[in-house]
C-alpha cells in the first residue's frame, strides 16, 4: 500500500521537498466507516489530517445552535492544520460520510523532527503564513460575498472533481454550506433551474451550465 500523502494537497503546494518529506516520513493511517466523528467542535487537537480516500464534512455551529457546513472535503485534501502550529480546542466538527482512509500528522512528532533539522522551521513558517492567507480569503467570501455568489462557488468547487457535474445534497444542506435558510435556496436555485445552468432531482443535482454558473460567482464580474 502507498502510503504517501497524496502530492496534490493545497495545504503542502507551497511546501519544499525536504519539508514534504519530513512530514510525510511522520504521518500514519487512520480509518473511518461512514458516521464515525474523527473530532468534534471543542476537543482537543493535537494534529492535521490528508484525506487519501473517502469524504469528510467539516461543521460548526451558529450561535442560535444551528449546524453550519463548512466544507465537504475528499482525496487530496488536508485539514486541521491550525493544530500542527498551536494545539489546542478544534474549531469545528469532522464526520466521514463514507468510509475513509486518512493520514494523520501529529504536533509533536513535527516538533521533535524540527529540533533535529532546524532548518525546516523557515519552511514551516511559509506555509503557515500561505495557510493563513487563504483561510483569510475564505472568510472575505463567506462575510461579503452575496448568497447567490457563495452559492454558485460552493457548487463549482463541490463538484469540480466529478466530471458529470452532479451534486448529491439536499437543499437544506446546501444551506448550512452557505449560511442561508433553506427557502433562500431553493428560490436561487429554481431561478437556476428556469434559466437552463442546472437540473434538479430528488438526490440532488446536476449542473449543466458550468460556464453560466462561474459567472455568478463573481459577481464583480457580471
Amino acid at each position: 500500500m502507498d502510503n504517501t500523502l497524496p502530492p496534490d494537497l493545497s495545504f503542502l503546494s507551497g511546501a519544499s521537498e525536504r519539508l514534504r518529506l519530513m512530514l510525510e516520513s511522520q504521518a500514519t493511517d487512520v480509518h473511518l466507516a461512514a458516521g464515525d466523528v474523527l473530532f468534534e467542535l471543542g476537543d482537543e487537537g493535537d494534529a492535521l489530517y490528508a484525506i487519501v480516500s473517502g469524504a469528510l464534512e467539516i461543521s460548526t455551529l451558529s450561535a442560535s445552535g444551528r449546524k453550519l457546513s463548512l466544507d465537504l472535503m475528499r482525496a487530496g485534501a488536508m485539514f486541521g492544520e491550525i493544530a500542527l502550529f498551536d494545539p489546542g480546542e478544534r474549531t469545528a466538527t469532522a464526520t466521514a460520510v463514507e468510509p475513509s482512509h486518512l493520514r494523520r500528522l501529529r504536533n509533536r512528532d513535527v516538533l521533535a523532527q524540527l529540533a533535529q533539522h532546524p532548518e525546516l522551521a523557515g519552511d514551516m513558517l511559509r506555509l503557515a503564513g500561505q495557510r493563513m492567507r487563504w483561510m483569510t480569503a475564505q472568510l472575505n467570501e463567506q462575510v461579503f460575498l452575496p448568497m447567490p455568489a457563495r452559492l454558485a462557488r460552493k457548487l463549482l468547487y463541490l463538484t469540480r472533481a466529478d466530471g458529470r457535474g452532479q451534486l448529491s445534497l439536499s437543499q437544506s444542506e446546501l444551506a448550512e454550506f452557505v449560511g442561508a435558510t433553506r427557502e433562500a435556496v431553493s428560490k436561487t436555485l429554481s431561478n437556476w433551474r428556469k434559466a437552463g445552468l442546472i437540473e434538479i432531482s430528488r438526490g440532488g443535482l446536476t449542473i449543466l451550465d458550468r460556464g453560466g454558473l462561474t459567472v455568478l460567482a463573481d459577481p464583480d464580474g457580471i
